[in-house]
C-alpha cells in the first residue's frame, strides 16, 4: 500500500488543525503524509497551542497557517475538518471526517490541554485504522 495522506482542516489552521498534524506527524513519523490548512488562515499559529505541545514534546513552532485549495483536498486519502464548518471541495473516494473539538482560539494554554488530549486519542485511533488497511 502507499503511504496514506491526511489533511486537517480549520478555519484559522492556527490551533486544533495544526496540533492535530504534530500528534500524527509525530506518532506516525513518514509513514503518513500529513498536511493541514484553513479556510482563512491566521497570521501566526495560536501561541497557547504550542506551548500546549511543547508539554508533550511535541514542536509546532516552525509550522505556518496555510490557506486550504483544491489540490491539498484532491491529494488526500483522508480529510479531517476541525468542527468548524468550513466548506470543504468534495472529491469521490475520499474519505471525510469531523471532528467537533472546542476552538482554542483566545484560550490559555489550561483550556486548550484537554482539546490537545481530546485531538491524541483520536489521533491515536486514526492511525490504529490506517495501519490496519
Amino acid at each position: 500500500m502507499t503511504r496514506p495522506s491526511v489533511l486537517f482542516v480549520c478555519v484559522h489552521n492556527a490551533g486544533r488543525s495544526q496540533m492535530a498534524a504534530g500528534w500524527l506527524r509525530s506518532l506516525a513519523g513518514d509513514t503518513v503524509e500529513v498536511r493541514s490548512a484553513g479556510s482563512l488562515p491566521a497570521d501566526r499559529i495560536n501561541p497557547a497551542a504550542v506551548e500546549a505541545m511543547a508539554e508533550v514534546g511535541i514542536d509546532i513552532t516552525d509550522q505556518v497557517p496555510t490557506v486550504l485549495t483544491t489540490e491539498a483536498v484532491e491529494v488526500s486519502d483522508v480529510v479531517i475538518t476541525m468542527g468548524c464548518g468550513d466548506a470543504c471541495p468534495v472529491f469521490p473516494g475520499k474519505r471525510y471526517l469531523d471532528w467537533p473539538l472546542d476552538d482554542p482560539a483566545g484560550r490559555g494554554v489550561d483550556a486548550v490541554r484537554p482539546i490537545r488530549d481530546e485531538i491524541e486519542a483520536r489521533i491515536r485511533a486514526l492511525l490504529a485504522e490506517l495501519r490496519a488497511r
